[in-house]
């Protein structure tokens, strides 16, 4: 009788009775370029201030997109560095005397901003500008990441020499703005840009923290959906410098028109603005271009009422104190944060406010004390070191 033991393990030259049998496979194939892997141990020299200021003022778009980079940053030694650089271009702007434009830019959900600003922003730089697009993405609440696409959808724009497209996350402060817009602004200023766009993410009144940082503010509108002048808050409206009523061609060209009626109807019912301008409402179309020209006019008669009866200088003057209060606000954060005592005592109490053990009030009043008491202590050493 035949064993079934008698002929197993098979010999090399013959093949199991199994479907689980595993071929060589092929040798992996060397690779294109052996040296590629190099490539990836470089690290990209760290700049001075100096040098970023020099590549700044020369208009060289990539040390700018590092320098914001660094103003952007939250660490202590990168923070040292931006500040030198923002005061660095802030001299040179008052030195140059150059007249720019900072045009905010939001609208309702499905506006079309995006698509608008790449034709708009097209159309600018045809006529001699220099634009530079800020562009804000909202920052994932859970995993405090941002898609940053605006470059895919803009890529028109974003391969025009005299664009830059700047795409930053909120870091989820409010006003549909990132923390450092304000400083990015300047940087970009210097560098040439003469035209600055910011577009927001479109949240709602919190709005009026863009329309604090920039001259004109411009408002995107959609019709047909639904109830036109209940679409969109009467705050922001009152701060609107115009109305674009977006996609307004194909069969939405009518409904575009009359949504213009209703908002130039709604707009005459405000107040006077401090500025004296008037404003007004319009068509646009990305695809027919319809409507741009006038917007651009529209801009520059602003721009030309307002450097006239002196209000643009009043208007910088007003975003230049808004920003040191920003700054005062920014600084004593990351005072407080960067305390190595607070880091400690944060992580005690935010344990204890999660298990139900302390209120919140009474835990930020024991750390704010406990700050307090350190900026003391430090004060009182450093009395002692000078005497």
């Amino acid at each position: 009788m035949r064993r079934i033991t008698d002929n197993w393990p098979p010999k090399k030259s013959e093949e199991p009775d199994t479907a689980l049998f595993e071929n060589k496979g092929v040798a992996p194939l060397p690779s294109v370029n052996p040296y590629v892997k190099n490539f990836f141990k470089k690290k990209q020299k760290e700049l001075t201030a100096q040098e970023c200021l020099k590549g700044i003022f020369a208009g060289n778009t990539s040390i700018l997109g590092r320098a914001i980079t660094l103003v952007e940053s939250s660490l202590a030694e990168d923070r040292v560095i931006a500040k030198q650089i923002i005061v660095g271009c802030q001299e040179h702007m008052r030195k140059s005397k150059m007249k720019t434009m900072r045009i905010g830019i939001t609208g309702v959900p499905g506006a079309g901003k995006s698509t608008f600003i790449e034709a708009f922003g097209g159309y600018i730089t045809s006529g001699g500008h220099k634009l530079a697009v800020l562009t804000i993405d909202p920052t994932s609440e859970r995993s405090k990441g941002s898609i940053l696409g605006d470059k895919t959808r803009m890529e028109t724009l974003a391969n025009d020499p005299k664009a830059f497209i700047r795409p930053s996350p909120t870091g989820g402060s409010l006003g549909g703005v990132s923390r450092k817009t304000r400083e990015t602004i300047v940087l970009c200023e210097a560098a040439g840009y003469d035209v600055v766009f910011i577009e927001t993410v479109g949240v709602g009144q919190s709005e009026t923290v863009v329309h604090s940082m920039s001259d004109f503010f411009l408002l995107l509108m959609l019709s047909g959906a639904g109830d036109d002048l209940q679409g969109i808050k009467r705050g922001i409206m009152e701060m609107s410098d115009l109305i674009a009523i977006t996609k307004a061609d194909g069969s939405n060209a009518e409904k575009a028109e009359g949504a213009k009626a209703l908002y130039a109807g709604a707009l005459h019912l405000f107040p006077p603005t401090d500025s004296g301008w008037v404003p007004t409402a319009v068509t646009s179309s990305a695809v027919t271009k319809k409507g741009l020209p006038e917007i651009l006019k529209k801009i520059e008669e602003y721009f030309k009422l307002v450097k006239k009866n002196g209000y643009y200088e009043y208007r910088r003057r007003e975003q230049a104190k808004y920003w040191m209060y920003e700054s005062i606000d920014e600084e004593l954060r990351n005072k407080f944060y960067d305390n190595p005592a607070i880091a400690e005592a944060l992580q005690k109490y935010e344990s204890k406010v999660l298990a139900g053990k302390v209120d919140s009030f009474l835990a930020a009043e024991k750390l704010l004390e406990l700050y307090k008491e350190q900026e003391e202590t430090q004060s009182s050493g450093f009395t002692k070191e000078r005497k």
